[in-house]
């Protein structure tokens, strides 16, 4: 079984899950040693670790670790096997269950250990805020979930009590899809975050942790994963946050990433909207006040959403929309440009954007301009 699965993964891959395995090698270290190796891990994989170790450009604590090991495949071997018996899988940078968007991050991990089937395609927001919020707020932030799940964007959080946990189930209940980005490994997860897996698993969502078997949920875990919450999104809403809260966290990783960030203004006498009134104040954050706010900014209308649940899955796609689909992106073309790009006829081509634009992959905007979610 071991040989079945390391043969499974490139010496490339074998090396990058076995790196990042050890404690204190991230992906600034990680992007030094492939230049080290001439572009490429796959020759650490062939060579005894004792004959690189000396001059690899790593801190001394992480050299110590390495120097500890005979070689790297029997490493990624051991992770894999941890996983199997926990039930994740593994996603590289580029793979479909890993998302695209985090990608284009500059610290993005080059691989996220997950649980859940990847869905398709679509426009998804981050929905982060406070563990206590103030009286009655989160039944507010789950209808706002289950308004924007309904819209056919999907809701991305922390799966941390209180806010996270509201808006994961508001799009759980409308079979919105949802992801959610854990502080720890997925064997090491809370209690809460251990009963609101099944319901995830059974209808469609995603955990997803960039942190290998058993390792547990720290200080320095948590901001560390609010970058992936944000980077994994097209917009981030901070619904609440005190001004310590770890959404800031989340809202100037966004802002760092590109991402427009919005927040709820909350009564001023709460501390729990505290946070989201400062970065309202200082411009750093739009206001959000009903889900229409996010519509625009998301390229999003839900009159022509399909709904959740009704999207069909990638695999039920003809070869002729994957390919189609794999054209577009998140610049509205023209039908002639796609046309000059593919080697469909202008007949199947049409066919093709249609069966996009159903399954609520692609929008179509006046004047046959088409755009990838």
């Amino acid at each position: 079984m071991a040989d079945a699965e390391t043969d499974s993964l490139t010496a490339e891959q074998q090396a990058c899950l076995a790196l990042w395995a050890v404690p204190g090698l991230g992906p600034r270290t990680l992007a030094a040693l492939r230049a080290f190796a001439d572009g490429s891990l796959a020759p650490l994989v062939a060579a005894p670790v004792r004959d690189w170790v000396s001059q690899a450009p790593v801190s001394s604590q992480v050299r110590r670790r390495l120097a500890s090991v005979e070689r790297l495949a029997p490493v990624a071997w051991r992770v894999l096997e941890a996983c199997r018996r926990s039930g994740m899988g593994v996603a590289f940078a580029g793979q479909r269950a890993y998302p695209e968007r985090l990608a284009e991050v500059l610290d993005a991990p080059p691989l996220l250990f997950y649980r859940g089937e990847p869905g398709l395609p679509r426009r998804r927001l981050a929905m982060v805020g406070s563990r206590h919020p103030d009286q009655g707020f989160l039944p507010f932030a789950r209808r706002f979930a289950r308004q924007v799940a309904e819209a056919g964007v999907g809701v991305v959080s922390g799966a941390a009590a209180g806010v996270d946990q509201a808006c994961h189930w508001g799009a759980l209940e409308v079979k919105g899809e949802t992801w959610a980005f854990l502080g720890s490994a997925l064997d090491a997860l809370d209690v809460a975050q251990a009963r609101l897996l099944p319901h995830f698993l059974d209808r469609g969502g995603m955990f997803f942790s960039e942190l290998p078997p058993g390792v547990r949920a720290s200080t320095t875990t948590f901001p560390r994963r609010n970058r992936l919450i944000s980077g994994a999104s097209d917009a981030v809403l901070v619904l609440r946050a005190g001004e310590r809260s770890g959404s800031i966290y989340t809202a100037k990783a966004g802002r760092a990433q590109g991402r427009p960030v919005f927040a709820m203004p909350g009564d001023l006498r709460q501390e729990a909207a505290a946070g989201c009134n400062t970065l309202l104040r200082n411009g750093e954050a739009a206001a959000c006040l009903r889900p229409e706010d996010l519509w625009r900014v998301l390229k999003v209308d839900p009159r022509t959403a399909v709904p959740p649940g009704e999207r069909g899955s990638w695999e039920a796609l003809s070869a002729e929309a994957k390919g189609t689909f794999a054209m577009l992106d998140r610049v509205p073309r023209s039908f002639d440009e796609v046309l000059i790009g593919s080697t469909l006829s202008p007949a199947a081509l049409v066919s093709a954007l249609v069966e996009l634009e159903l399954t609520g992959l692609v929008i179509q905007h006046p004047g046959r301009l088409y755009e990838r979610i």
